[in-house]
């Protein structure tokens, strides 16, 4: 049964704050439930949320048979595969055991490599081949028709057949002298590669006949870069310093030089269309355009990415780019202006830096507002990607960046975001967003819909201290006011509309140290603040006067407010949570367990869970009504930010230097979970982070078997108590209308008798020959066939009476019993009737039968049919028992016995009516 919260509001004496179990078999049970439960019984990893790209270069393929470009992406240990038309996600991979290093394609494999093994994926998607023989990580993978290439950073060379997975050639290379660091087959050169090291030089070799043709001397650079270009027996080479050689390799000669002062050349990129440019990419995220025919810079693109950028590459015959970075972002730009500059057509782009803060936004639980440190503030929808959306970053002063017209607004960006509040009631009005940034005082606003910050900077007018930061921030469930906490132990409150000043609470501060935690109610009664000395205090959200204050036994860390039920968290900085009720305003619960700081804490939509994430690298769930630890599980990565979704269906989480976010699905909702407490020495494992593809839900559904398996199985005795009155699981119409069945059979017989039907075949029958004629009926002409009614059938005593017999010699009814509940009502009536002498019964068999009662009233067991029997008993017998002293004396027994029941029972139904009726009227 379930117990609703606000069961939990002033009862902070009857619930213990630790469960009270008994019983040396429900503590086996819990041992041995702890022993097989290994992951978290409670969530289950389902997938990744904002994920596009990583520091791996992207692949380019074309797909012959649909005629369209597809894009590849790395995101750890699984890809993504991009329609390049609209940039709409295709395939996600299986995951490998390792993050992917590098990789390849050709028109119908997509390799990738991870430590020192590479596999072929098929259908962008599955594993059907793998190569293992490297003994260092591989760092290189080059297609060559039927086979594979493959450098690690020994600088071991090995050239694999694709099919059958054998090894066809083996090269090493001295890394003092020769460190591979680019391949390329050049166009048109049948079974030769050429290979850029480290040192310089270049090396151009026949894989077939594994001999070295032509050694380059190089530049006294090393090679970063390797790039085909359109005409053949031209190369581009990218060097470390920023150059790039446009090489001929057929005669060694250099044909043209260019130069970057950016650093290294990550990659180069040639355009197919017509137009005679070359790309070349940056550590620093710039892109520079070079004319090949005026020998000459056309053109930069300064901030492709925020990162360097990890590969471009550009379309075949076609005026796009695709570039990718670090920064979690892909883009596909089109040079369609008549300067040749790109600008941006399509882009997938996450968070380039790790998050700071996530939350839910609006109820359907579709969206997930997230703050980074790279200072964005960003919207995902776990439904499908075409509805993330960025809301930009924060500027100080937008209104002066549109009207300079500036490209690089670095100086004019805002702090990241540490913390903010949404709420969606009057987001089509004004802003319905309101964030404190790190080391600033003012709070912004922003506006989900506009996606862009808003208006307004909400901040103090008279503050002479430049040190004061904002620290807490909380928005109205009505979206019309913010309250902001800050550093120096002051409470403001704004109206978000118009962004003034519309008080403070306390007369100075409300806190002497620095607000750690601000909280409005559901109906802007009450406020709650908590502030680093130790103090959490009860405010009146319109006159703002202090109402209580409570004495914390540690500082606290973070305050969160359940608003639909009125229970508050506090997480304290000794690494303990305390739980209070805000209308009688006392810790009802208390929680200790977590070996590191709290970090953020999330209740249930129906605050029956409080999820808890720490610095221990441990994510716990506390179940409220009964005060227990009932799932816990660990990370490789200690969780930063939780945030349960307003549906119950998925747990959201974002972790230490991980720029996605990670969903995790409530097991509770769709299988039976144990939720019983975790044992005081319970030892949590490791549970791998959800990654982008949602085949987990496979790993789920096995492993969702072992919680049901830990299920104690309970069956429920015939009768809990023998002072218990307990009634039989018969339906009502076997006993109700036992009284009524002649009334029922006068209502329902027939007005008239039924009409026989003529009786005629559907086919007639005929008898073969030539001539067809029609059979005759055949005719009965048995003479010993009696109609006289044979009555020693009717004479034979039922079951019924034959049980009721043995009764009366071994004192046991059960068996007569069960056949009467077998029986339907019709057939009840018949074996009552049949127990007189009239109609081949006894005086012996009656009293057998009243004892039976007498039986069924001892025990308290199947209450309702005794008294159900007996008074059809009653109807059809009354006549006949003051003639028998045998029966008489039967019945005044049970005449008692009966009266004795049903006063019991009357006085509990009475005091149970009383309460209600109390509870109905009173004034509470």
């Amino acid at each position: 049964m379930t117990v609703p919260l606000d069961t939990l509001k002033g009862l902070d004496t009857c619930f213990p704050s630790e469960p009270e179990l008994s019983g040396a078999g429900i503590a086996a049970a819990m041992e041995r439930a702890s022993e097989r439960r290994t992951a978290s019984a409670l969530f289950a990893g389902f997938r990744a949320l904002g994920l596009f790209s990583n520091d791996i270069p992207h692949v380019v393929r074309f797909s012959a048979l649909k005629r369209r470009f597809y894009v590849t992406t790395c995101v750890g240990k699984s890809f993504h595969t991009y329609d390049v038309q609209k940039l709409s996600l295709v395939a996600v991979s299986n995951s490998v055991p390792q993050d992917i290093c590098c990789m390849a394609a050709d028109g119908r494999l997509v390799f990738a490599a991870y430590g020192n093994v590479f596999s072929a994926f098929a259908r962008n998607k599955e594993i059907v081949h793998t190569f293992k023989g490297h003994k260092a990580e591989i760092h290189l993978l080059q297609p060559f028709g039927d086979h594979i290439i493959s450098v690690d950073t020994d600088s071991i060379l090995i050239i694999w057949h694709i099919y059958s997975e054998e090894e066809y050639l083996q090269l090493t290379f001295d890394k003092s002298v020769f460190k591979i660091s680019a391949i390329l087959h050049p166009s048109t050169y049948l079974n030769k590669i050429l290979l850029g090291s480290e040192q310089g030089s270049l090396q151009l070799w026949n894989v077939k006949s594994n001999k070295l043709l032509y050694t380059f001397p190089g530049w006294k650079l090393g090679v970063t870069a390797l790039q085909q270009a359109p005409a053949v027996d031209v190369v581009a080479i990218g060097l470390m310093s920023g150059q790039v050689i446009i090489h001929n390799i057929k005669f060694n000669e250099t044909l043209m030089k260019f130069r970057q002062d950016w650093g290294p050349i990550t990659s180069i990129s040639f355009r197919t269309d017509g137009h005679p440019v070359m790309a070349a990419g940056s550590p620093c995220g710039h892109i520079g355009l070079w004319d090949l025919e005026d020998k000459k810079l056309i053109n930069q693109m300064r901030n492709a990415h925020s990162t360097a950028i990890a590969g471009l590459t550009f379309l075949h015959r076609e005026p796009l780019l695709v570039t990718n970075g670090a920064d979690n972002a892909l883009r596909i730009w089109i040079f369609d202006g008549p300067t040749g500059e790109g600008r941006l057509l399509r882009f997938r782009m996450g968070h380039s830096a790790p998050l700071t803060s996530i939350r839910y936004y609006g109820q359907n639980g579709q969206q997930i507002l997230s703050a980074s440190q790279d200072g964005t503030l960003q919207s995902f929808s776990t439904v499908h990607e075409k509805f993330n959306k960025s809301l930009g970053h924060g500027l100080i002063n937008k209104k002066r960046v549109k009207r300079k017209g500036l490209q690089n607004t670095m100086s004019v960006r805002l702090p990241p975001i540490t913390k903010f509040a949404a709420e969606e009631a009057r987001e089509s009005d004004w802003d319905g967003i309101i964030a404190c940034h790190q080391g600033k005082l003012s709070c912004s606003t922003w506006n989900y819909q506009k996606s862009t910050i808003g208006a307004y900077f909400l901040k103090p007018k008279e503050m002479k201290k430049d040190d004061i930061t904002a620290t807490a921030v909380d928005i109205t469930s009505c979206g019309n006011f913010a309250v902001i906490g800050l550093s120096s132990g002051t409470v403001d409150v704004y109206n978000m509309q118009s962004g003034i000043h519309r008080g403070s609470f306390g007369k100075d501060q409300a806190h002497k140290g620095s607000v750690r935690g601000v909280a409005v109610d559901g109906l802007n009664q009450l406020t709650v603040t908590t502030g680093s000395e130790g103090l959490l205090k009860f405010w009146n959200f319109k006159n703002k006067i202090l109402i209580h204050s409570v004495s914390l036994s540690s500082s606290p860390n973070i305050m969160l407010l359940h608003r639909d039920s009125g229970i508050l968290g506090l997480a304290l900085d000794d690494f303990s949570i305390s739980v209070l009720d805000i209308e009688t305003r006392k810790i009802v619960r208390e929680f200790s367990g977590h070996q590191g700081q709290i970090n953020d804490m999330a209740f249930s939509p129906d605050g029956r869970w409080l999820i808890s994430a720490a610095m221990d690298c441990s994510i716990r769930t506390w179940d409220l009504p009964s005060g227990c630890l009932i799932d816990c599980f660990l990370l490789d990565s200690a969780p930063l930010n939780v945030s349960m979704s307003p549906t119950g269906d998925f747990l959201a989480t974002s972790h230490v230097d991980h720029l996605g976010i990670f969903l995790w699905s409530n097991i509770s909702l769709y299988s039976v979970v144990s939720l019983r407490p975790l044992p005081a020495d319970y030892v949590p494992s490791v549970v791998m982070l959800p990654g982008t593809c949602q085949t987990q839900d496979v790993e789920v559904s096995e492993e969702t078997v072992e919680p049901s398996d830990e299920m104690i199985e309970y069956d429920s005795p015939e009768q809990l108590n023998e002072q218990l009155v307990t009634l039989s699981l018969l339906p009502e119409s076997r006993w109700k209308n036992l009284l009524n069945l002649d009334v029922i059979k006068k209502k329902n017989k027939p007005k008239e008798p039924p009409k026989v039907p003529k009786s005629a075949p559907f086919f007639i029958p005929t008898i073969p020959g030539l001539v067809p004629r029609y059979a005759a009926p055949e005719q009965n002409n048995d003479p010993q066939q009696s109609k006289v009614v044979n009555l020693g059938v009717l004479a034979q005593k039922s079951d019924f009476c034959l049980k009721l017999e043995e009764g009366l010699v071994n004192n046991k009814y059960d068996t007569a019993l069960n056949l009467l509940k077998e029986s339907g009502p019709s057939g009840i009536e018949t074996e009552l009737r049949s127990l007189s002498p009239d109609c081949g019964g006894s005086v012996e068999v009656m009293q057998s039968f009243l004892k039976m009662i007498g039986m069924m009233l001892d025990r308290k067991r199947d209450f309702e049919l005794a008294q159900a029997y007996l008074a059809l008993f009653l109807k059809l017998h009354l006549k006949m028992l003051p003639s028998e002293p045998v029966l008489l004396e039967e019945i005044t027994n049970l005449s008692s016995q009966v009266e004795e029941n049903w006063t019991h029972l009357q006085s509990l139904f009475n005091q149970s009516m009383c309460i209600l009726n109390y509870l109905k009227s009173a004034l509470l």
